[in-house]
């Protein structure tokens, strides 16, 4: 979904009705629905004819709040302003009317319920929710893309020496990744989300092919998912009512799945990793996961 991001109380005074046109320094081409967001950011001093408006109307900040559609940008002239402002003086007061800004004609607002947790961006930005997400995830087979751009569907000998990390544009142009390249095209998703993202790396150290796997989790509704598209067996969004229980179950399953009857469990490590940087070679890759937060889960 589209979205635009207001301080509040003006995506209020939209949800409200009292605002129907956003004004902005800058042009859009866009035309459709539009859904609004309540920004973090607070306003810290609005008027009193605002707040009269509001009529004690509880602000919304974090939240997309409605949609509606832009049916029309409005390069603003002083014939225009002056216009707005003896025609529409509560419209006059929802926004900043200067010589040269735009005004976005809002139609059509509908309340969002629920409302959408969200971080918001600038500009106009892509809202996905976690099924929309795995839709996209669904468009992209499990492999690797070594430098001379040929696809690889298994982890062979040549695995070490010639992949990169991709980065999430890549993963979409070629549609093609492993769970490290999956992860990073997950996080460019869900980046809009609020819900305590986390991606976690999950090793064997063998000293041999330290089998591994990489994963991201959210928080939605008290509840915590382990969302998982690139491992082909577990495929899906799964809930759990705590995070200990949620990588206790992917470790098990890792186990099982992966590691021989006589693993050394305390070879077998979860660390939680920050985004990395793009075309990591593999060993650079473990580096980086190692150097996050590690995990004991006994003690979540």
């Amino acid at each position: 979904m589209k979205v635009l991001s207001l301080t509040e109380p003006y995506a209020t005074l939209i949800l409200k009705g009292h605002k129907k046109i956003e004004t902005r320094s800058w042009k859009t081409n866009y035309r459709g629905e539009l859904y609004i967001h309540a920004s973090k950011t607070k306003e810290m001093k609005y008027s009193k004819e605002l707040e009269n408006l509001l009529q004690n109307s509880s602000l919304n900040n974090g939240y997309i709040i409605c949609k509606c559609n832009i049916v029309d940008c409005i390069f603003m002239t002083e014939e225009y302003i002056e216009k707005i402002k003896k025609e529409n003086t509560k419209e006059y007061l929802c926004g900043e009317y200067k010589v040269g800004r735009y005004a976005w004609i809002l139609e059509d607002v509908t309340p969002m319920n629920p409302k959408i947790k969200a971080k918001g961006q600038l500009n106009i930005w892509n809202f996905y929710n976690e099924f929309e997400i795995m839709d996209f995830m669904n468009e992209i087979e499990y492999g690797w893309i070594d430098q001379n751009l040929n696809k690889h569907h298994l982890v062979n000998e040549k695995f070490s020496e010639n992949y990169r990390l991709q980065t999430p544009k890549e993963v979409i142009k070629n549609k093609i990744g492993i769970c490290w390249d999956q992860v990073e095209l997950e996080r460019y998703y869900f980046k809009g989300y609020d819900g305590n993202i986390k991606t976690y790396f999950l090793v064997y150290y063998d000293d041999k092919n330290c089998p591994s796997h990489t994963f991201l989790t959210f928080e939605k509704n008290n509840k915590v998912y382990w969302f998982e598209h690139s491992y082909k067996e577990f495929r899906g969004i799964h809930e759990y009512d705590s995070l200990k229980e949620l990588l206790n179950d992917i470790k098990n399953k890792f186990i099982i799945d992966q590691l021989p009857k006589n693993y050394n469990q305390e070879r077998l490590v979860i660390h939680e990793y920050q985004k990395p940087l793009s075309h990591l070679k593999v060993i650079d890759f473990y580096k980086h996961c190692d150097e996050g937060a590690f995990i004991d889960i006994d003690t979540l």
